[in-house]
């Protein structure tokens, strides 16, 4: 396992992107929409991990919640695992609980799956895997 990215919530992905960009020096190598989810991302590499900026697309999408209850910040922390299904297997036995167990596509060719803030110390988990 290693952290492969961290999520951030942010209002306008355009303002974001300029001031990462800044900040690291180098653009970012990817936009994305993930129309399920309601989020527009944008990836930074940094180092061996990465960075992901997360612009709400629709209102009702979890980001638009988060900022709203929150405001704009880290939203979640990735790690990237080799098999999705034996981790969820081992966390689940191990008692943590998941928003849901099932994963979905999720952005920059992953799949991906949440571990739920109440069993991780208020820290929104993603677990994420290399599509094959």
């Amino acid at each position: 396992m290693k952290i492969e990215h961290l999520g951030i919530a942010v209002k306008s992905l355009g303002l974001s992107d300029d001031l990462f960009s800044k900040l690291l020096g180098k653009d970012s190598y990817k936009q994305e929409s993930v129309e399920r989810e309601g989020v527009v991302t944008s990836f930074y590499q940094v180092g061996d991990s990465k960075i992901e900026l997360l612009e709400a697309s629709k209102e009702e999408s979890p980001i638009s919640k988060f900022i709203e209850k929150k405001g704009e910040g880290i939203h979640h922390i990735a790690f990237g695992v080799d098999d999705i299904h034996s981790e969820i297997e081992r966390l689940k036995k191990a008692g943590f609980q998941f928003i849901s167990e099932e994963p979905k596509d999720g952005a920059d060719n992953k799949i991906v799956v949440f571990l739920h803030p109440k069993s991780t110390n208020g820290v929104l988990v993603e677990l994420c895997q290399e599509k094959a």
